[in-house]
């Protein structure tokens, strides 16, 4: 996943000297609660343009491939799923108006009737079904294979049908269907383009409120507004969207503040937030998000195999520092990695098990019972961080510090950004590295769609963690949600007992929209939500 880099504020590695230097017990420093918002003001009128900023230009709009912040922020206004993530969290019908479950391994999908491609082609079930069973072709090699995993066949069963049968239960696999791994591409479109699919050359051929029109490698792409959209409340107020693709943030900023682009969504705080915040010409908005700033566990030996270490570290950090100095009080602190936004169904449950949990302030006291009782290790940890990346190098700095506070020695590795993709897919990119720091983020509201990463065998069980592996086929099973509420978070406790990922700040979407638009979603679903419908004039 992309970074983004700011200098650090003065004082930054004092705080957490401070901290470990604290007194037994101490809670967190005061972080100013975070007014997270789903939506903007609507807009008056459309525009007729309206140009945004991606942080990097996509590598692709095909959605089997398209599973990151530029990809999706584009895709997601065109494409649509069969299922539908709404900018509160909640998850709806798409473009399938029925998804039916008639037993624990089956879904059917009935399609709305109503629906055409750009070109005017109805959708039918033969799309739906192509577009699906490309996730399950090893040839093309889908970034979603998680959600698909458990699936045995996809197939049309009527002109506006389409049945799933899995292997075996699989309650995420219906909600992953409101993501980019639900999205549907015109069959013959996916003949025709074949491996062009989703590049500028090609584009894709979706049913989404805008239309794909261009794309210069290096500079823009263009969408324009689909006239004939079958969803009345959701057609596009402004005729076109134009994407630019600046990467550095330095220029981002000024072409925001400047008026040159009219807003961006950022997934990290800017260098430039300070100045955003302060713009006569624009405003800075925090959005609701499933997104969270972690260190990424990967030692399967040694001192960092072993959870009493993971948890005395744990323990030690001062995550508000993190919150306030790093993140410049663009984020808080986090006691577990699936924060409240998560909690889509049976939230008193999920409230209560998270109150139990410690509250991620700094327990020196813990720290040090678990070290004891772990034996100092003399054999140092090593951390890898992107380079050309100051959030990572702060983070690592004020881990550092910690851990050297306890008595524990921490090396930092730097991995060039060209390189650093490498650790979440190739075990021997991970090699003598035992901890990598990273953004993460599950894709629905469910804490399951976090805690399954540790299955036994799981792509990103990078430590092969094993105390959850059957909970997690049992709360994968567990339609009813009271009785996956139960699971999970005895799931959730086990985790953050154990800490095969450390938890440290919830990380709010940031939008910046100039004073001449309004009307786009704030929160996180603009990653598969058609977000930019609503741009118009303020």
């Amino acid at each position: 996943m992309k970074r983004r880099t700011f200098p650090l504020a003065a004082g930054g590695l004092a705080l957490v000297l401070t901290a470990c230097g604290g007194s037994a017990g101490t809670t967190p420093r005061a972080v100013e609660k975070l007014d997270l918002k789903t939506t903007t003001a609507p807009a008056g009128t459309g525009l007729d343009k309206i140009t945004w900023n991606l942080p990097y230009e996509p590598q692709t709009l095909d959605p089997i491939r398209s599973f990151n912040y530029a990809e999706n922020t584009a895709l997601a206004n065109m494409c649509e799923s069969l299922m539908r993530l709404t900018p509160d969290l909640k998850i709806e019908p798409g473009l399938a108006e029925k998804a039916a479950n008639p037993n624990p391994t089956t879904w059917v999908y009935t399609l709305r009737k109503d629906v055409t491609f750009w070109d005017g082609t109805p959708l039918t079930a033969d799309d739906v079904a192509a577009s699906l069973n490309r996730h399950l072709d090893p040839a093309l090699g889908t970034w979603w294979s998680d959600y698909f995993r458990t699936v045995d066949s996809i197939k049309a069963t009527g002109p506006h049908q389409v049945t799933v049968v899995l292997k075996q239960p699989d309650v995420l696999f219906n909600q992953a269907m409101a993501t980019a791994a639900g999205a549907v591409v015109e069959k013959s479109f996916l003949s025709k383009a074949g491996k062009d699919l989703g590049s500028p050359k090609s584009g894709v051929m979706c049913t989404g409120p805008f239309k794909f029109t261009g794309w210069t490698s290096g500079n823009s792409m263009t969408l324009t507004r689909n006239d004939t959209y079958w969803d009345a409340p959701l057609k596009a107020k402004s005729k076109s969207l134009v994407f630019r693709f600046i990467a550095d943030e330095t220029t981002a900023v000024n072409a925001l503040r400047s008026g040159e682009i009219d807003g961006q969504y950022f997934y990290l705080p800017p260098a430039g937030l300070g100045q955003l915040q302060k713009s006569p010409t624009g405003s800075v908005t925090l959005g609701r998000s499933l997104t969270f700033w972690t260190l990424l566990g990967a030692a399967k030996t040694g001192p960092y195999a072993d959870p009493r270490v993971r948890g005395a570290l744990s323990a030690a950090l001062d995550r508000a520092a993190i919150a306030k100095v790093i993140f410049q009080g663009a984020a808080s602190p986090d006691r577990a990695l699936a924060n409240p936004d998560y909690w889509g169904y049976s939230t008193d449950s999920f409230r209560k098990a998270y109150d139990t949990l410690p509250d991620g302030g700094v327990d020196l006291a813990k720290a040090n019972k678990l070290l004891q009782k772990a034996g100092k290790p003399s054999q140092p940890i090593t951390i890898g961080i992107q380079g050309s990346s100051a959030v990572h190098e702060q983070t690592a700095n004020l881990l550092k510090a910690t851990g050297e506070a306890l008595g524990l020695k921490i090396n930092i590795k730097v991995i060039p950004v060209e390189q650093y993709g490498n650790l979440y897919s190739d075990p021997k990119a991970r090699a003598g590295i035992d901890a990598f720091l990273s953004t993460w983020y599950g894709n629905v509201p469910d804490p399951l769609d976090v805690y399954r990463v540790f299955t036994k065998g799981g792509r990103s069980n990078f430590n092969d963690y094993p105390a959850v592996d059957a909970d997690i086929l049992k709360a994968q099973a567990a339609y009813d949600p009271a009785e996956r509420a139960a699971l999970v978070t005895d799931i959730q406790a086990k985790v953050t007992r154990d800490v095969p990922w450390t938890p440290l700040n919830n990380l709010p979407v940031i939008l910046y929209m100039n004073k001449r638009v309004t009307g786009a979603v704030a929160s996180f679903p603009y990653l598969y939500y058609p977000w930019a419908a609503g741009l118009g004039a303020r």
